[in-house]
């Protein structure tokens, strides 16, 4: 069996083996793992394919590193946060190529806005950790009460394959910021960054066993990180089947645990709406091809705008550009994988029979995918769709889009949470108050209002429902990465 090796990718050399302690492991059994670029198929580098040696070796190095990392200063750990962030900023073009060649997003989406923001999110916490995150004390009778965040210890941070980095970024800063040590365990359909992240963070000075890389498939490795012992944190982003499977191994040692998890997401057009404004952010949610857990992919347009808003939409989506994401000029590459292909297929394939129309779209982009890849799914606009329908349940992950009517504003609200998920809703119309009546009644975790996507670190972000459980952003991110200790003295002790 062939074992990793450094690999070049997009002129970056990438090395695919574990980063445990400060240095590159092959795993026990030098087993790999392919990774595939969707972009033409072709295999990008073979995967050291981590197990339970590999996550305990990884435990175990950031359990003993924790004490010194806990101990350091938080203007000391601001500081190195910052020179990972110097890290990406210096080496944001190739950050960019390897990415989009190993999950296939845009290169210039990469280039302007996921990768600057990597680095801002690096930043930001490192910023909140020494400027922000603070409690004012406060007096019961004559004791005095002082909120503090302790480091909690190892923490074990799974992120998915749909936007690698960005995501690693966002668990890996503050779990840092907060005293923690880590073990991340990247997506196996896109790890690369992962490993590039290693190698910044080594060079912004981070003491060896504060993060660790891990490899390998999630009933694996992932399986063998979650149900430790010595883990003090678990944060996972993914799908709901999968959380149920992280949430069972924490439960056997209380550990506690973020999820982020699935949506199906509203899009609501209200009948005072802006339909230039409407049509434009309808069609955004075809980013990333379909691949956004806060995507609005359930459009619910007022029915006296229907017909006026499906001949816009129809215009404005056909006029996207679908092909290889490394041209500046696609708008919507390739699906990851061709099991999420399949998947994607399955769901309309089964809408259009059961009496769906395929407005626009609806199958995949043969041509396109004998010329590439085979990865390319057309844009899809589905209608005719009662509100128990598969594809207006379930979560499809894929550039698939559903349209509904409404009458009334009650039916708007009803159609709207009428789903087993709350991660977010986007509300489009010309009425302040009437958008802040309808969006005191979404269940969401993040309601946009005539926007999309504005992500704000200092706000809470996670899901209602089965779109997950607890919230990160800001102080409450510290609140999860911490142990909150309330510390009370009777100010009358007579202080030597």
């Amino acid at each position: 069996m062939p074992h990793p090796a450094p690999t070049p990718i997009a002129g970056t050399r990438v090395d695919t083996r574990h980063w445990i302690n400060g240095v590159r492991v092959e795993s026990a059994d030098r087993a790999t793992f392919p990774d595939h670029s969707p972009i033409d198929g072709t295999e990008l580098a073979r995967i050291s394919r981590g197990g339970k040696p590999e996550a305990d070796a990884a435990v175990a190095a950031a359990k003993a590193a924790f004490p010194g990392w806990a101990a350091t200063s938080p203007q000391e750990r601001a500081r190195i946060l910052h020179a990972i962030a110097d890290g990406v900023e210096k080496r944001l073009e190739e950050l960019a190529q390897v990415e989009t060649r190993d999950n296939g997003a845009l290169v210039r989406s990469h280039r302007r806005g996921v990768m600057p923001r990597v680095a801002h999110n690096f930043r930001f916490f490192a910023d909140w950790l020494t400027n922000d995150l603070g409690h004012a004390d406060f007096d019961t009778n004559t004791r005095r009460n002082h909120v503090s965040w302790d480091p909690a210890g190892p923490c074990v941070l799974i992120t998915p394959w749909n936007a690698p980095l960005m995501m690693e970024s966002w668990k890996v800063a503050p779990a840092l910021a907060a005293g923690n040590t880590v073990v991340l365990k990247p997506a196996e359909w896109s790890p690369l960054t992962a490993s590039l992240l290693a190698d910044i963070t080594a060079e912004a000075g981070l003491p060896a066993g504060v993060l660790n890389v891990v490899q390998g498939y999630g009933a694996e490795v992932g399986q063998a990180l979650t149900e430790h012992p010595d883990v003090r944190r678990i944060s996972f982003t993914g799908s709901v089947p999968t959380a149920r499977h992280v949430a069972a191994a924490a439960a056997a040692n209380l550990t506690p645990t973020s999820l982020e998890l699935g949506g199906k997401s509203p899009l609501l057009v209200l009948e005072d709406a802006d339909l230039d404004l409407a049509v434009e952010l309808a069609v955004e949610q075809y980013d990333n091809a379909g691949q956004v857990c806060l995507a609005g992919t359930r459009l619910l347009v007022h029915e006296s705008l229907e017909a006026e808003f499906t001949r816009r939409f129809v215009a404005k989506a056909g006029s996207l550009v679908q092909g290889d994401p490394r041209d500046a000029a696609t708008d919507l590459g390739p699906n990851i994988h061709p099991r999420q292909l399949e998947k994607i297929d399955g769901f309309v394939r089964r809408a259009v029979e059961a009496g769906a129309r395929a407005v626009i779209g609806g199958g995949p982009n043969t041509a396109l995918n004998e010329e590439l890849g085979g990865l390319y799914y057309r844009p899809t606009l589905l209608t005719g769709l009662p509100q128990d329908a598969e594809a207006v349940q379930e979560e499809i992950f894929g550039p698939v889009l559903t349209l509904q009517t409404f009458g009334s504003d009650e039916e708007a609200v009803t159609l709207a949470n009428g789903t087993r998920f709350g991660l977010a809703a986007t509300l489009v119309s010309g009425d302040r108050a009437h958008a802040d009546r309808i969006a005191e009644q979404l269940v969401a975790g993040t309601v946009w209002v005539n926007c999309f996507y504005v992500r704000d670190l200092r706000a809470p972000f996670g899901g209602s429902r089965q779109s997950g459980i607890g919230r990160e952003g800001g102080t409450w991110s510290f609140d999860f990465y911490c142990d909150l200790k309330n510390t009370v003295t009777a100010q009358e002790s007579g202080w030597a």
